[in-house]
């Protein structure tokens, strides 16, 4: 299956109740179709310094941020593909360079272990990620069970709904299962929006009727804060 390697896009995020989801659903039904993921539980591997340096600079909401992560769309198996992303974000707008490569090679090159099996600009932009933060280990498996929808018409118009976000510092393999300390409320979905311009009419409604209103969520971040963190300083006195 071709996949899309390059992103350059808005994304704009909103926490739903059941009802408001329900809703929302109802207004994209006329415009929207769930892609060709579908329904899937997401897993992530989260990359970072073993000061959380990439992370804590992130959560100061700089002009420009960058993340990195390995995601799977299924439980890894021996030899199945897996994704490897930069994700990057400079006033608002949202760039994302991904490979997809069988899981171990993923994860040996990420680890520096070996060299990347690939050429190419993107590759060569992740090389040069790795090279500057240095050694970068896996510090957070996030996952959850998400709903994406693409437009009818083809353009790049695109809604998700991630719902059951978990995470966890242990045990961290895309071949593992779903399981962790929820992010969310019990009820609530994390809708994200994601295009290359202004919103559609239709939903720009939708929102407007349903008193939907944007806000700020970093799934890693959110673990970071809430997880991480307070078990860092817990740590510290205990010592």
């Amino acid at each position: 299956m071709a996949y899309q390697t390059v992103f350059q896009r808005y994304e704009m995020k909103y926490l739903l109740t059941r009802e408001q989801k329900s809703q929302v659903l109802a207004a994209m039904e006329p415009h929207m179709a769930l892609d060709q993921y579908g329904r899937t539980t997401i897993r992530n591997l989260y990359f970072d310094t073993g000061s959380y340096r990439l992370i804590r600079r992130s959560i100061e909401r700089p002009a420009y941020k960058e993340k990195l992560r390995v995601r799977s769309y299924s439980r890894a198996e021996p030899g199945s593909a897996v994704f490897v992303e930069l994700k990057k974000k400079y006033r608002h707008v949202v760039y994302k360079r991904r490979v997809s490569l069988p899981e171990e090679q993923a994860m040996e090159w990420v680890c520096r272990e070996c060299g990347c099996p690939m050429d190419g600009q993107i590759p060569e932009e992740i090389d040069y990620f790795l090279d500057y933060y240095g050694t970068l280990r896996p510090v957070a498996f996030l996952c959850y069970e998400r709903e994406a929808y693409a437009a009818k018409d083809g353009s790049d118009f695109r809604v998700t709904f991630d719902e059951n976000i978990l995470c966890r510092q242990e045990d961290l393999s895309l071949a593992s299962e779903p399981y962790g300390a929820p992010l969310l409320t019990e009820g609530r979905t994390l809708m994200e929006i994601k295009c290359s311009g202004g919103l559609p009419m239709w939903m720009a409604h939708a929102l407007s009727r349903e008193r939907i209103y944007q806000t700020s969520f970093s799934k890693y971040g959110t673990a970071y804060q809430t997880l991480i963190y307070p078990r860092q300083k817990e740590d510290a006195c205990d010592a």
